[in-house]
Formats: structure tokens, C-alpha cells, sequence
């Protein structure tokens, strides 16, 4: 079964705020996979997992018809009240029970999202739906991330890190597959022309308001928040002015560079 993680509307708010969408590099290393596969241009492409949309969006740009779905009725209504282009719709079912006829579908993809899925069922409905000659995108970024700011990156990556560190001590244990670089996800793959790209590096424009935000959105802050609302919000609000004070500014809306890695299973059918 599945694992529902970002289901409350109070999460999925502050998900769509501060989650950003595919970076550059990430969307390059996907659109060239799938131009070497000529699977672009392609009628159909649909976004597992989609959460608030995020990735769903870069599709909408490639594709004539873009389908978000997510298994959170509050990650979707929070997808369908952001503006986004007239061929992108959403709709809530599980990954596992995709509503798509067999063989209909050009491109499957999902961001920061599989390791949550039930991966055999997830795997065979991959199969059942995306078409022959068709492709899946399936990436995450990872818990490899850094900030950078003038002459203070790494005391500034060391106040993330302390703060990221705490909150990955309240992760579920799917988080394995995203620590041994979707290994697990890229084997399960039943397609037989596939590759796992590991070393996407990606910098993310933020501001220090962001990188508290993103840290608010992961589903362990969230479980640590209802263990202790009083230590997780604390936790951020030091973090916050620790990094302020690291930076010598006092707005939280200086920008910094986040930079992340992502890994990608692409894999052609």
C-alpha cells in the first residue's frame, strides 16, 4: 500500500509555497532522454504523485496534454488553485490505480514521489499504461544539499545541515530508497532499455525564507512538529537567525543559492 504522507491542507498550503519545481538541469537531463527516444513530441504525458504541481508544470511546456494526479484530495485542490496552462488538469487516485486504457499513455513520470508509492503495484501499472516505445522519467532530489552566499557558504551549509539533520532524525523509513539513490526503484523498473542518472547538480534560486519553508514542508518536520510543536518550531526559528546572522543581513528575503542533487531512473518501454 501506499504511504500518505501530505495529506492535511495546512501541509499541502506551505508545500505549494516553498516546494520548487524541477531545476534546469533536471529538466534537460529528462528532455534529452526522451528526444533521444523520440518519445517528444507526444500527445500525452501524466505527472504520478504530483502534489501540488510543481513538475506537472515543466510538462505542460512539452506537451500537448499534461494529467497531474496524486492520492491527497489537499495536494490537488492546492495544484488546481494555482494558475497554470489550459492543457495541464489534476485528478486524485492512487499511483497504483491509474484511471489510463492500456498502452495510452506516452510519458509517466514522478518527482520526489516514488518512494512513497506500493513500488510493485506502481511498476506494473507503469507497464500496463505507457504505450510501446513510450518512457518514464522517475526522479528525487536527494538529502545532498548546500547553500551559498558570498564568503560565508560553508559555515552557512553548516547551519542547514545541523538543523536538516535534526529534522531527517523523525523520516519514515521509505526514505531508504532516496538515500541508496532510487537503486531499489531504477531494479524495479521493468522496462528493458533504462539508466539511473545520479549526479544532476541543480542550483535552486531561494531566499532564506525559502530554505525554512522547504525544510517546513518535508514530511519529517511534520511528524516532529506533532511530537513536539514546541522544539520544531524553535528549531526553525533559530535556524533562521542563525543563518541571518551568518550572513550579516536581516531579511528573510535575501536570496542564497540552494544548490541540490537529484537522481533520475529513465527507462523507455
Amino acid at each position: 500500500m501506499a504511504t500518505q504522507m501530505f495529506e492535511g491542507r495546512g501541509h499541502a498550503a506551505v508545500y505549494q509555497k516553498y516546494r520548487f519545481a524541477p531545476g534546469k538541469e533536471l529538466q534537460q537531463t529528462i528532455l534529452s532522454y526522451l528526444q533521444e527516444k523520440k518519445a517528444i513530441p507526444a500527445e500525452l504525458a501524466v505527472d504520478v504523485g504530483c502534489g501540488s504541481g510543481q513538475g506537472t508544470h515543466f510538462l505542460g511546456e512539452h506537451f500537448k496534454k499534461v494529467v497531474g494526479t496524486d492520492i491527497s484530495e489537499a495536494q490537488i485542490q492546492e495544484a488546481k488553485d494555482t494558475p497554470c496552462m489550459p492543457n495541464i488538469s489534476y485528478l486524485v487516485c492512487p499511483a497504483e490505480e491509474l484511471p489510463f486504457p492500456a498502452a495510452s499513455v506516452d510519458v509517466l513520470t514522478s518527482f520526489t514521489a516514488a518512494h512513497w508509492f506500493d513500488l510493485e503495484r506502481f511498476m506494473r501499472e507503469a507497464e500496463r499504461v505507457v504505450r510501446p516505445g513510450g518512457c518514464v522519467a522517475i526522479s528525487t532530489y536527494t538529502v545532498d544539499m548546500s547553500l551559498r552566499y558570498r564568503d560565508c557558504s560553508q559555515q552557512l551549509t553548516k547551519a542547514f545541515r545541523e538543523c536538516w539533520d535534526r529534522i531527517l532524525e523523525y523520516s519514515h523509513n521509505r526514505l531508504k530508497y532516496v538515500l541508496s539513490d532510487y537503486k531499489e526503484i531504477f531494479e524495479a523498473l521493468p522496462f528493458p532499455d533504462k539508466k539511473r542518472v545520479t549526479d544532476i547538480y541543480d542550483q535552486i534560486p531561494m531566499t532564506v525564507e525559502g530554505v525554512v519553508g522547504y525544510m517546513e514542508s518535508a514530511s519529517p518536520y511534520q511528524t516532529f512538529k506533532k511530537n513536539d510543536p514546541k522544539a520544531a518550531t524553535s528549531l526553525l526559528q533559530e535556524t533562521e537567525k542563525r543563518m541571518l546572522e551568518t550572513m550579516g543581513v536581516s531579511s528573510r528575503e535575501t536570496p542564497v543559492e540552494f544548490w541540490v542533487r537529484h537522481v533520475c531512473v529513465l527507462g523507455c518501454k
